[in-house]
């Protein structure tokens, strides 16, 4: 297959822009008592301004999501040219929600290496989430006849080794295997902050989250998913975030508005986590293929649509576009604006 051609990997910890890191504050023997009072009641001062100040401000930007594609020849021709498109946007980073093939596609080392090549001609920071066609469907005869946990620790390998995102300018991403201490061993469930909102990713893939044809793995990173969902959600708390953003391939609802199988837990937490939060909870993700804007999390005690939960789908192939979504502030909350980027 004729490919086109991409820029070598990079390896995780190169950048051309190098994270935040922080750094321990050491106190100097010499420090008098009088500076030692004076340090204290600025920090005093601090924590005073922090608290009045209303939590984190939001200042407005855009971000990129995309996902299930390229699946055919002519996508994968069309794909450089898609990721050159995001490229001449301003844009805060690019997320694809995952299915960067098709079911029928062979779970290669050199597909993977070949996705990564293409991923890492983004201009902006770029982030994967994992779907099913990389690692749960490829046991398939079609596919290779792969051991999917395998393809999945190839995939942590390649696109989920290090402490930053892909893409030629980075960021950094605090990973669950790393915050863990590999308790709950699953480095592509990431998280960063941006301008007031906190980013969170799940593996979490599409059709039925692999519930039906490995339940013991499912109820493993089913409880990997729930702490890490509680934490991100406490974490904003604490910092007074004014919005979380969910990102993961699989879309949780069937067409009745029902949860689908496999994901009523992961639509029960949601709910639990919207309803606890006080700001604006964004919901992204890809696998049925149709783009779409709404609000389909409802209480189960009132049947009622969360104010606060929004849901967008990103295109997937044979439609293969990507999504703007512009984030802002209106009377004092954060706002979600989804268009198609073409």
């Amino acid at each position: 297959m004729n490919r086109p051609s991409a820029k070598a990997s990079r390896s995780a910890n190169e950048s051309r822009v190098t994270p935040h890191q922080s750094r321990p504050i050491s106190h100097a023997s010499s420090v008098t008592p009088h500076q030692s009072r004076i340090f204290r009641r600025a920090i005093a001062c601090l924590a005073l301004w922090i608290a009045l100040s209303g939590g984190a401000a939001t200042a407005e930007f855009t971000f990129a999501a995309f996902g299930d594609t390229p699946y055919t020849r002519d996508e994968e021709a069309r794909f450089p040219d898609l990721i050159a498109e995001m490229n001449r946007e301003n844009l805060a980073f690019v997320v694809h929600v995952g299915d960067f093939k098709s079911a029928i596609g062979v779970c290669s080392d050199e597909l993977f290496l070949e996705r990564r090549q293409w991923f890492e001609l983004s201009h902006h920071p770029f982030v994967f989430v994992p779907g099913d066609n990389e690692w749960t469907d490829c046991s398939r005869v079609f596919a290779g006849g792969h051991d999917p946990l395998e393809r999945l620790q190839k995939l942590r390998e390649v696109f989920f080794a290090g402490g930053v995102s892909l893409g030629q300018r980075r960021i950094a991403l605090a990973r669950q295997s790393d915050l863990t201490q590999r308790a709950h061993d699953y480095p592509e469930h990431a998280r960063w902050e941006h301008r007031g909102v906190l980013f969170v990713t799940l593996n979490v893939p599409g059709p039925d989250n692999n519930a039906r044809r490995r339940p013991e793995e499912f109820s493993r990173r089913s409880t990997s998913i729930r702490e890490w969902l509680a934490q991100s959600f406490d974490l904003a708390r604490v910092r007074r975030l004014r919005a979380v953003v969910v990102l993961m391939h699989a879309n949780p609802w069937g067409s009745s508005g029902q949860p689908r199988r496999g994901f009523v837990e992961l639509v029960g937490e949601f709910a639990a986590r919207a309803r606890s939060f006080p700001g604006e909870v964004l919901l992204v993700h890809g696998d049925t293929h149709r783009y779409r804007v709404d609000r389909p999390l409802r209480d189960p005690a009132s049947g009622a649509a969360f104010a606060n939960f929004t849901r967008v789908e990103v295109f997937g192939s044979p439609e293969m576009n990507w999504v703007r979504i512009r984030v802002m502030e209106e009377a004092g909350r954060v706002k979600f604006e989804a268009t198609p980027g073409s």
